[in-house]
């Protein structure tokens, strides 16, 4: 889960070295919280928030596969 979502946004970002993508284990779901520069965040969020959104639904159908629930969060 992690990886994919490290991977998206390092896609989309200029400065791939600092995303920094955590993931916090819960008894229902899984948080993954992403950090990123500051001038990238609006890149992460998109316009309207469409790229945050993609991001959340692949997460989300990966997780499905797994059997998980996941909430993804972008983290200042």
């Amino acid at each position: 889960m992690r990886e994919l979502v490290e991977f998206l946004c390092k896609s989309v970002v200029d400065h791939p070295d600092q995303v920094r993508v955590t993931e916090v284990e819960g008894e229902t779901a899984v948080i993954v919280e992403i950090r990123v520069a500051s001038d990238d965040t609006g890149r992460v969020i998109g316009r309207q928030g469409r790229i945050i959104a993609a991001i959340r639904t692949l997460a989300r159908a990966a997780a499905t596969r797994q059997g998980k629930r996941v909430v993804v969060e972008v983290v200042e």
